[in-house]
C-alpha cells in the first residue's frame, strides 16, 4: 500500500521486521515447550532467546540461494546464535510458524481497527445529539420521500459501524489461533504439548484440526468482515458526496485555509474526502473473492493461498485503518447547513406530506383506493403546476373537504411530528449499542 494511505501505527505491523520479529517469537516459545518435554537441551531456548536475531539483507540473499524464505530466515538466525540453532524449529513445519505468526500480526491489525472504530463511533454520537432536531428530507429512489431528523440519519450509520465493530472482534477471535502440529498435522514429530503451550503463551486457541495449515474459512471471515466494513464506509460517503452536491448542500466537508479545489476552477469545493474513501473501499471489497478462495486448498496443504495474503492482509488492513480516520475527520469536522435542509423540504411545495393526508382520510372514514384518488390527483397538480402549492390544491378538492377541513388539513402539515420519535429512536440505538 502506498505510503499516501498508510498510517504508521498499522504499516509498522507489515514490515519485514515486525513479521520476522514475529517469526522468531514462535519459534523461541516453540524451543521453550520442547525443552520442558526434555526434547532440547536445557538452556537452549535461553540461548536462542539472547542470541537470536536477524538480518533482513542477509535473508533476501541467502534466499536468491534456497529459494525459501522460512529456511534463508534459519540460516540467517542460527548464524547468530551458533551451535544452539540446531534445535530450532525442532518437528514443526513451516507453516507451523507462518500461520501462527500470521495470526498474531491480524490481530494487532484488528485491534487498531478496533481502536478506530471506537472513535468513530464516538465522532458519530457527538454529531448525532448535537443534530437530532435538525429537519431534512428523507429520500427513498434518490426522490423526496417524507422530512425527518438529521441526527437519526447519522444514527443510522451509526448503527452499522456498531455492528461492524461487533463482527470485527468476533472475527478477531475467529482468526486467533495457533497451529504446531508438524506435517500434514500429524503431529508425528512433535508433541501436541507444544501447540497448547505456545497458544497459551501468545494468547491463541489451538486449532482443532490444523492439516498442516489453519483452515481458511476463518481468514475468510475475517477478510470479509473487512470489506463488510470498507461497504459501511462507502455507504455514509456516498451519503455526504450526494448531500453536498451544488443543488443540494445540506453539508460540506471542511474548506481548509488555502486549500484549492480545483486547478481549473478557483470556485470549486470538492467532496474529495468522500470520494477517496469510496476508493479506498473498492479495494478493500476487491479483495474479498481471492480471500473466498484460499478456502479451497489441495488435501492437507498447498501454498495458493501465501501469495494472496501476502498482499491482501496488509493492504485490506491498511487501507481500512486509513479510510476510518479519515472518515473520523470528515464526520467531525462536516460543515452542516439547516437553512438549506429548510429550503429543501420546501423544494416541491408540500408533497411530501402526500402520506400524511392519505392516512388521514382513511381516519376519517375515506376507504384507502378513493383517499388514494385524491391525494395522488392533487400531487400530480402539484407537479405539472407550479402556481400553487400542494396545500391549496388539496383545500380546493371538495371530495377531500367532505372528510377534513381546511384548519385540519393545515394541522397535517406540521413538521413537528417527524422528529417526534427522534429521541427514542436515538436513544434505542444508544442502548443497544452501547
Amino acid at each position: 500500500m502506498l505510503n499516501r494511505f498508510t498510517r504508521p501505527e498499522m504499516g509498522q505491523i507489515w514490515t519485514t521486521e515486525n513479521r520476522y520479529r514475529t517469526w522468531l517469537e514462535v519459534e523461541i516459545l516453540a524451543t521453550e515447550a520442547q525443552e520442558k518435554l526434555g526434547v532440547v537441551p536445557k538452556g537452549t531456548a535461553k540461548a536462542i532467546r539472547e542470541k537470536g536475531n536477524f538480518d533482513i539483507a542477509r535473508i533476501d540473499e541467502i534466499e536468491k540461494t534456497t529459494r525459501h524464505d522460512v529456511i534463508a530466515f534459519l540460516t540467517n538466525v542460527a548464524e547468530y546464535v551458533g551451535e544452539p540453532a540446531r534445535f530450532l524449529h525442532q518437528g514443526m513445519t513451516s507453516s507451523d510458524m507462518l500461520d501462527t505468526s500470521f495470526a498474531i500480526r491480524l490481530r494487532q491489525a484488528a485491534d487498531l481497527l478496533l481502536e478506530g472504530l471506537d472513535e468513530l463511533l464516538k465522532a458519530l454520537k457527538e454529531r448525532i445529539l448535537e443534530s437530532k432536531t435538525m429537519i431534512c428530507m428523507g429520500r427513498s429512489h434518490g426522490v423526496h420521500a417524507e422530512p425527518m431528523s438529521f441526527g437519526v440519519k447519522l444514527a443510522s450509520h451509526y448503527a452499522a459501524f456498531a455492528r461492524a465493530k461487533k463482527r470485527l472482534a468476533f472475527a478477531k477471535e475467529e482468526i486467533s489461533t495457533c497451529a504446531i502440529s508438524g506435517a500434514v498435522g500429524m503431529f508425528s514429530t512433535i508433541d501436541p504439548y507444544v501447540e497448547q503451550y505456545v497458544a497459551k503463551k501468545l494468547g491463541l486457541k489451538i486449532e482443532p484440526v490444523s492439516t498442516q495449515i489453519i483452515p481458511r474459512d476463518r481468514h475468510a471471515v475475517f477478510f470479509n468482515t473487512l470489506g463488510i466494513i470498507a461497504c459501511s464506509i462507502e455507504n455514509i460517503a456516498t451519503e455526504f458526496r450526494h448531500l453536498q452536491r451544488t443543488e443540494v448542500r445540506e453539508v460540506e466537508e471542511s474548506f481548509a485555509k488555502g486549500q484549492k479545489g480545483s486547478s481549473a476552477m478557483p470556485h470549486k469545493k470538492n467532496p474529495i474526502l468522500g470520494e477517496n474513501l469510496t476508493g479506498l473501499a473498492r479495494i478493500v471489497k476487491g479483495y474479498i473473492q481471492p480471500a473466498l478462495d484460499n478456502v479451497v486448498q489441495w488435501h492437507e496443504r498447498d501454498i495458493s493461498h501465501s501469495s494472496v495474503e501476502r498482499v491482501i492482509a496488509p493492504d485490506m488492513t491498511i487501507a481500512l485503518d486509513f479510510a476510518i480516520y479519515r472518515l473520523i475527520g470528515v464526520v467531525k469536522n462536516l460543515v452542516l447547513y439547516p437553512e438549506n435542509m429548510e429550503r429543501n423540504l420546501n423544494l416541491l411545495r408540500g408533497l411530501p406530506f402526500s402520506h400524511a393526508v392519505l392516512l388521514e382520510l382513511t381516519q376519517r372514514g375515506a376507504s384507502r383506493e378513493d383517499a388514494y384518488k385524491i391525494v395522488q390527483r392533487n400531487a400530480m397538480k402539484t407537479w405539472e403546476d407550479d402556481s400553487q402549492s400542494f396545500f391549496d390544491f388539496l383545500s380546493e378538492d371538495k371530495d377531500l373537504l367532505k372528510y377534513v377541513s381546511k384548519e385540519e388539513l393545515a394541522d397535517i402539515f406540521d413538521l413537528k411530528k417527524y422528529t417526534a420519535n427522534s429521541d427514542t429512536i436515538i436513544n434505542r440505538v444508544f442502548d443497544i449499542y452501547k
